[in-house]
């Protein structure tokens, strides 16, 4: 059997769109002789749909799009995923499902049976999980159908440890399935790629089958799709893959003499993050609606990394650089800046803010007078170049991406409807370090971000002379305390066992557990690792501060 898998990239909601991106790719995949055309996890609908889900209207017009494109299918078979109806009074209304389309017909339907409730994902809110699921019959052949989390069940990649009692995919191998297929929305993370082909090896090597994994490509909201399907044959070993951050059609034949694909398949941990932030970025505007960004230009390497992630992702053209210049704003920073625009090609624009810092000053006079200057008059700054990039936006129809990195935002080293103003946070749960990988890594053809951006003290340049260190420890430190609190859920007294001293764990935990309002007011961000802010971390805003360790 010829199977195409279709890695397409949909929009939550657009379900006509979705419908003739579908049709396109099932052109095709019969163009190239395919026999089964799969399409990944809700292709339908868009995934996540969160409440969407919960309303008739969307789910009625999800299953008309399915009847509609079932009329068309003819001797090849679809297996694609949507939201389908559940009949019994009892249980959540809706299911997610998979449905196999042959001869102008639904000729077969199976439904989700592990419903996950991690991280960024709330599937038991809205579906009922199977009551069973075996193998389909297409063309003579058992197909073995999951979903996504159907075939995690051996274990959580998160916490290493099994979530679930039972495993779909070994089930339906006890029931005859000759083939297994996987049909995801699987979000990116770092190091997921070696995760998922290890798990789906193992699937494949214990039943002695082919596995074929179809995942989403794309990005919605937070959430960042980076397709990398995958087929396997019976021994385990990778025999084709999808495209990174693309859209892909790939075919494979079951019958002929398939050999592994050489590594390494996946690209490096950078350019990993490189692309998906690209996308991520690209996807959000796009789909959005916004063909323009502006982006606050400090001279400093988070707002050189943001800008040259928004020219890649969306084109110099589309790219406007502002530089707001204060009282404290160096030289060599403005400069800094003028050389980043000109290397990258944008538009720029010069705002000066002294004489609108002067007249907060003077307004503020009466009210501030006899008390020492302090972060009050910092903010002031940053809000002003909050409020005239929003002006800019608003004038314009642009959207301001933020340009604070994960370490910032955890402890707070941020100002609120300052530099938290936008539409996106592009850097958001990317640490410190990592910006600085960025950087290096734009740099690797030719000098795009200039090294005395990359080597200079980190400084918001709110007072003379400040720099970052004044306030935080040295960035290396600081990302490896927030990375074992933050992703690995250490506690204070687990931290300081690395090596770190006891006060300075307990005083940067304290400081990002009360930072938790701020955060909740910030732009979406990017996800990227295992425990982004956002969507995929519930914490309360109002809390003790004790600890339990």
């Amino acid at each position: 059997m010829k199977i195409a898998l279709a890695q397409i990239n949909p929009k939550v909601g657009d379900i006509k769109g979705n419908l003739e991106r579908i049709k396109d790719f099932i052109k095709r995949a019969e163009s190239r002789g395919a026999d089964l055309a799969v399409f990944p996890e809700q292709s339908l609908a868009g995934y996540p749909a969160f409440d969407l889900w919960e309303e008739h209207g969307f789910v009625a017009a999800n299953q008309k799009a399915l009847k509609d494109l079932a009329q068309g299918v003819k001797e090849m078979g679809v297996l694609i995923g949507f939201v389908a109806r559940n009949p019994r009074k009892i249980g959540k209304p809706i299911f997610n499902a998979a449905a196999l389309l042959h001869r102008g017909q639904v000729a077969a339907v199976r439904h989700k049976s592990l419903l996950p409730t991690y991280d960024v994902f709330d599937e038991a809110r809205y579906f009922e999980p199977a009551c069973d699921n075996v193998p389909m019959v297409f063309k003579g052949v058992k197909i073995g159908v999951s979903i996504c989390e159907d075939a995690w069940a051996r274990r959580c990649a998160a916490t290493l440890r099994r979530l679930y009692r039972k495993d779909p995919v070994q089930e339906q191998v006890k029931k005859g399935a000759q083939i297994l297929i996987n049909i995801s929305s699987s979000p990116f993370t770092r190091g997921k790629s070696m995760t998922r082909l290890k798990l789906f090896s193992e699937h494949a090597r214990l039943a002695r089958k082919p596995f074929f994994y179809c995942n989403l490509i794309g990005a919605n909201d937070e959430i960042i799709f980076d397709g990398n399907s995958l087929v396997f044959d019976a021994r385990g070993r990778v025999v084709a893959r999808g495209k990174s951050f693309e859209e892909d059609l790939v075919l494979v034949d079951t019958q002929a003499k398939l050999k592994p694909l050489p590594q390494p398949l996946f690209k490096g941990d950078v350019e990993e993050v490189a692309e998906a932030l690209t996308l991520g970025l690209r996807d959000y505007a796009g789909k959005c609606g916004f063909d323009r960004v502006f982006i606050g230009l400090s001279g400093g390497i988070d707002s050189a990394v943001v800008c040259a992630l928004a020219v890649r992702a969306l084109g110099a053209g589309k790219v406007t650089g502002v530089m707001m210049p204060s009282p404290y704003s160096s030289p060599s920073s403005m400069a800094d800046a003028q050389g980043l625009a000109a290397n990258l090609g944008i538009r720029t624009l010069i705002l000066p803010i002294t004489g609108i810092f002067q007249s907060y000053r003077e307004t503020l006079g009466d009210v501030f007078a006899g008390k020492p200057e302090n972060v009050a008059e910092q903010n002031i700054q940053a809000r002003i170049r909050g409020n005239l990039l929003m002006a800019l936006s608003n004038k314009e129809g642009g959207m301001v991406l933020s340009t604070g990195n994960k370490s910032e935002l955890s402890v707070g080293y941020c100002t609120l409807y300052g530099d938290m103003s936008g539409g996106l946070a592009v850097l958001a749960d990317v640490p410190k370090q990592t910006v600085y990988c960025l950087a290096r890594w734009f740099n690797r053809e030719r000098e795009i971000i200039a090294q005395n951006i990359i080597v200079k003290p980190p400084s918001a340049e709110l007072k003379p002379n400040q720099k970052d260190q004044d306030d935080l420890p040295p960035y290396d430190v600081l990302d490896g305390i927030l990375t074992a609190y933050i992703e690995e859920r250490l506690g204070p007294e687990e931290i300081s066992k690395r090596g770190y001293g006891r006060k300075l764990v307990d005083a940067i935990v304290s400081r990002i557990d009360r930072a938790e309002y701020k955060r909740r007011q910030a732009p979406p961000s990017l996800k990227i690792s295992s425990k982004a802010f956002g969507v995929g971390r519930r914490m309360p805003i109002v809390r003790a501060s004790y600890h339990y360790s």
